[in-house]
């Protein structure tokens, strides 16, 4: 079973038909939707400020959540995919975002609906990351429009995949 572990008088909220990696932590205030997972090694780390997830957001192995003490908490909307050792730290990630694998992603930044976040990229503190975009980079700027066939067969194609890779943990 995952850790959750409350703290200052916060309790992690688990949403329904959410799947948590048995050495998956999730602490303090933590707010998460429905059908959302959680894998192997990831921290979803609410010490210190609020995480809020939407519904289907999975949260790859190694990755970490956390935010910043009484400046920037974290919002993460639906169907996020965010990718194995990546961090997301104190930002808002809207709808239908991919962040991949080791990218990071700092306070006060924001990612809108439908993007990509390239593997290895940093988002700096504050940037604004447009709609229908892809990111990739050290730091991260917009290489080019979000194709709408890549919406589907990446975005969309990675959060359903992970759907099914929890019902196989939950049977």
């Amino acid at each position: 079973m995952a850790l959750i572990i409350p703290v200052r008088g916060h309790t992690p909220q688990i949403g329904q038909d959410c799947y948590l990696a048995e050495n998956a932590t999730i602490v303090g205030e933590v707010v998460m939707g429905d059908q959302c997972s959680i894998w192997f090694t990831a921290v979803v780390r609410g010490d210190v400020n609020r995480i809020e997830m939407g519904d289907r957001v999975n949260i790859q192995d190694g990755a970490c959540i956390h935010c910043t003490y009484q400046r920037a908490a974290t919002k993460i909307g639906n169907d996020v995919s965010i990718g194995h050792r990546a961090i997301v730290h104190g930002c808002t990630v809207h709808d239908s975002v991919l962040i991949g694998m080791g990218a990071i992603v700092m306070d006060d930044a924001v990612i809108e609906s439908n993007v990509v976040i390239g593997a290895g990229a940093v988002i700096p503190s504050g940037m604004r990351c447009e709609s229908n975009s892809v990111y990739a980079g050290v730091p991260a700027q917009k290489i080019k429009p979000l194709p709408p066939g890549q919406r589907k067969d990446t975005i969309e194609r990675i959060a359903a995949a992970y759907l099914t890779y929890s019902g196989w943990f939950k049977d």
